[in-house]
């Protein structure tokens, strides 16, 4: 990004600020600010993300699917996870994991079982094949996370660690207090 386009983008989000508090002068601006440099951060790091994963063939969605069915297996759960456990450590609708699933089962990276508890439910596990991948490419992707946060000290990380963290109940408990509405079609 060059200086003058650094410039504009700076520009652009003080008209936006100023947009949004003719619009509501009640609220904010910070808040606004905040929020929108959060999405642009996420944004950031899921293309970073994405970007790290070419090589593998997976995208950063399937990517963490195995990730966590690897951590799974080594906290010593040999059952592997549920598509509901899955989609609710991914905070993906179920209908997302289901399509995940279905694609990382067609490249042989994951296999499903009958939960021995449930017959009515099954459970994914990881194929050989699938822990290959990760764990091969798990240095990798690591490493850029750990690129990507060295620019602030450590005192600094557990900062924004904690930050984050309370921005997140918050936002959940804020979630849990909307009422419930139909999503856009």
């Amino acid at each position: 990004m060059t200086e003058q386009d650094l410039m504009n983008s700076k520009l652009r989000r003080g008209q936006w600020l100023e947009f949004v508090q003719a619009m509501h002068p009640d609220i904010d601006p910070r808040a606004v600010r905040l929020m929108d440099e959060m999405r642009l951060a996420a944004h950031a790091l899921y293309q970073v993300g994405e970007h790290s994963l070419v090589d593998t063939g997976l995208s950063y969605a399937q990517y963490r699917i195995l990730a966590s069915l690897l951590f799974c297996e080594w906290t010593g759960d040999q059952t592997g996870l549920n598509p509901s456990e899955i989609s609710a450590h991914q905070g993906t609708s179920r209908n997302t994991i289901s399509a995940l699933i279905r694609s990382l089962e067609d490249d042989g990276l994951i296999e499903r079982r009958l939960d021995d508890e449930d017959r009515r439910r099954f459970n994914i596990r990881l194929t050989e094949s699938g822990r290959r991948k990760v764990l091969d490419h798990a240095n990798h992707h690591m490493q850029t996370a750990n690129q990507i946060f060295a620019v602030l000290s450590v005192e600094e990380q557990e900062i924004l660690s904690k930050l984050l963290h309370a921005i997140n109940q918050r936002a959940l408990a804020v979630k849990e207090q909307a009422p419930e509405t139909n999503p856009p079609k």
